[in-house]
């Protein structure tokens, strides 16, 4: 018994090292190899629907080379060709592929400007109809919202990760409520998603794979054809507090007493 847990320390050890070389490797033949086919076919109407493919091709094949194990936990409420906006909370590089390789239908997403000036792989999102959101040019906002309508109206969904850049410590950051503007004004209802298991998966900065169990969990559509301006604080706290519950965190009230209390 008192060998059993260094023979695991050890065995994870050589399990880190293995996925680490094949996932990183993966990570980049695999992006190469699909976003290729993404750039150069992704024009082709309906606008997205091949590179959606490409991509989810290519999410599989990342989440296998890097030693993933995939769980999926789906509200018999959301409908496979259903439209909506999810949100999602935002622990790791590791969400984007987790979503793409098992959202319900075609989805596109709002990305940081930056992603799109990344050569070979910008082009593909840029061609597959993804919406870049500039963070530092606000006037720019008008325009984005313009274009993410213009997506949902075509009959895809979207995703937005309403925290706008990953967490550092795996507990829900602010929201930010442009997403939830977005999703009233498309008349989309919004599917809250939690994901589990990835914030251990790599830490930033850090080129070390863990390999391992990752979670997605998407609960029930929660209506926003019936919420006005004035009631979107409610709708914010109601999405809030169910994407926690989902992703196994404390309630967001909880969390922030107690790190408030820790000040």
């Amino acid at each position: 018994m008192r060998t059993a847990q260094p023979r695991l320390q050890n065995r994870a050890s050589v399990a880190t090292l293995f996925f680490s070389v094949l996932g990183n490797l993966t990570i980049v033949v695999c992006t190469l190899f699909w976003a290729i086919p993404s750039f150069l076919l992704g024009w082709i109407p309906p606008r997205g629907t091949v590179t959606f493919w490409c991509a989810r091709a290519w999410a599989w094949c990342l989440l296998v080379g890097c030693g993933l194990r995939v769980r999926v936990v789906r509200d018999p409420a959301v409908e496979r060709r259903g439209h909506y906006v999810f949100m999602a909370n935002h622990q790791s590089l590791f969400d984007i592929p987790l979503l793409i390789a098992t959202l319900p239908g075609q989805t596109r997403f709002l990305a940081k400007r930056s992603l799109f000036r990344i050569p070979i792989f910008g082009w593909a999102i840029a061609a597959g109809g993804f919406i870049p959101v500039d963070r530092e040019d606000k006037s720019k906002a008008r325009e984005m919202f313009a274009t993410a309508i213009a997506r949902a109206q075509s009959g895809v969904s979207l995703l937005v990760f309403p925290e706008q850049t990953r967490s550092l410590d795996g507990q829900l950051l602010p929201f930010q409520r442009g997403g939830f503007l977005l999703a009233m004004k498309a008349g989309l209802p919004i599917v809250p998603v939690g994901i589990r298991g990835t914030f251990g998966v790599q830490q930033k900065r850090s080129f070390l794979i863990h390999p391992g169990t990752v979670e997605v969990h998407y609960g029930a559509p929660i209506p926003t054809t019936e919420v006005d301006v004035r009631r979107k604080r409610d709708l914010v706290e109601t999405t809030r507090a169910r994407i926690a519950e989902l992703a196994g965190l404390a309630p967001p009230a909880v969390a922030e007493a107690a790190a408030q209390s820790e000040v």
